[in-house]
């Protein structure tokens, strides 16, 4: 890798916790720090939970202070200042971004536009993007880059707003001297990510489950995370009378230990980014199932190779896909020996590589 020439970088998220975006964002300032980049950190709320490099401006701080009217208006002119006064290179926008007014006022007096990158990191664009063609191409249409973190999310963007600035660059994953698969008389499968079953649909995955001839093999199921679908879904496990299979854990950001001794993980999401917790998974030789939802799964996984592939909202079809992956040892070993290496290409290397393109 390249080092850079202290060129200065300002990457603004949501939080430093719990999401998979957050995780990648912390991973972003890692990596432009480790090449050179003067690397500063802007956090709307004050969770500080996954790892970063550079300079934290923490504006969650004054927010718990002060979260009037009054108090978002002063965040705004902490950031105009501290942007001025550090004169960056470029500014990488990683947040959620609603309200047009806002979203104009800073694109245009707060950011310097033509030094602005503004990711997408789902394929549900109008979370960052206004559904308004008009004034998304008034808002981003001169920044310097809209990056999609997945290629079906730039060819949306292209496609919906016609915007000629959209190029993509994936999550990283850090795969180098992962440890060796432990075993465990606990045979499991698992999903970890956020208990929020209108994203994620964990209800598919219970009632699939259910289907499946894992609960009278014994094999569990096992939901790592928290969020506000809990007891919505413990109550459905019991429906299904699945409960005494169904195990759920608590939110751990530091989830290696518990993916690689799973048989597979598994995702059944309506829509994604470009998911962390398929890579993450294979980085740790774990094969993956996963519905062929937009975007990322069909960009990450090569069906019968490092995982399956299934059509989404198909209760039966992901559970006779779960079903190979337990009777077909041969499909399950060939799946699971080339996990690993089927994501080498997300490695922190190649991507900080893209990245420095961009910035340089």
């Amino acid at each position: 890798m390249t080092k850079a020439n202290n060129k200065k970088v300002c990457i603004v998220v949501m939080s430093l916790g719990k999401g998979g975006a957050e995780r990648s964002s912390g991973l972003l300032s890692k990596m432009l720090f480790e090449v050179g980049f003067n690397v500063h950190v802007v956090s709307v709320l004050n969770t500080i939970e996954f790892p970063y490099k550079g300079t934290l401006l923490n504006l969650g701080e004054l927010k718990d202070e002060n979260d009037s009217a009054f108090g978002r208006l002063k965040r705004l002119r902490v950031l105009k200042a501290y942007l001025k006064a550090h004169n960056f290179d470029y500014v990488i926008d990683n947040r959620t971004r609603i309200g047009s007014l806002k979203e104009f006022i800073i694109s245009q007096f707060v950011y310097h536009p033509k030094k602005t990158i503004y990711c997408i990191r789902s394929y549900k664009i109008d979370h960052y993007l206004n559904p308004n063609r008009f004034l998304t191409k008034l808002i981003y249409g001169n920044a310097y880059k809209v990056v999609g973190v997945s290629k079906a999310i730039a060819e949306k963007v292209k496609v919906v707003y016609n915007l000629k600035n959209v190029t993509s660059i994936y999550n990283p994953i850090s795969i180098e001297n992962q440890p060796s698969n432990i075993e465990t008389e606990d045979k499991y499968i698992l999903f970890f990510g956020r208990l929020e079953d209108a994203v994620k649909n964990i209800s598919l995955l219970l009632e699939a489950f259910s289907k499946s001839i894992l609960p009278s093999h014994n094999i569990n199921l096992k939901l790592l995370g928290e969020g506000e679908d809990l007891e919505k879904l413990k109550n459905m496990a019991k429906s299904l009378n699945i409960a005494s299979h169904v195990k759920f854990l608590p939110y751990n950001p530091k989830p290696s230990t518990i993916v690689r001794s799973a048989l597979f993980t598994v995702l059944t999401s309506r829509y994604e980014g470009f998911p962390r917790s398929i890579i993450e998974s294979l980085a740790l030789g774990t094969p993956v199932v996963s519905v062929d939802c937009k975007s990322g799964p069909n960009e990450i996984i090569k069906n019968n190779f490092n995982g399956i592939l299934v059509d989404n909202h198909n209760p039966e079809a992901l559970a006779v896909a779960m079903n190979r992956l337990i009777e077909d040892k041969d499909l399950y070993l060939y799946c699971k020996s080339n996990s690993t290496s089927s994501v080498a290409h997300f490695s922190e290397q190649n991507i900080v590589e893209q990245w420095q393109l961009l910035l340089n």
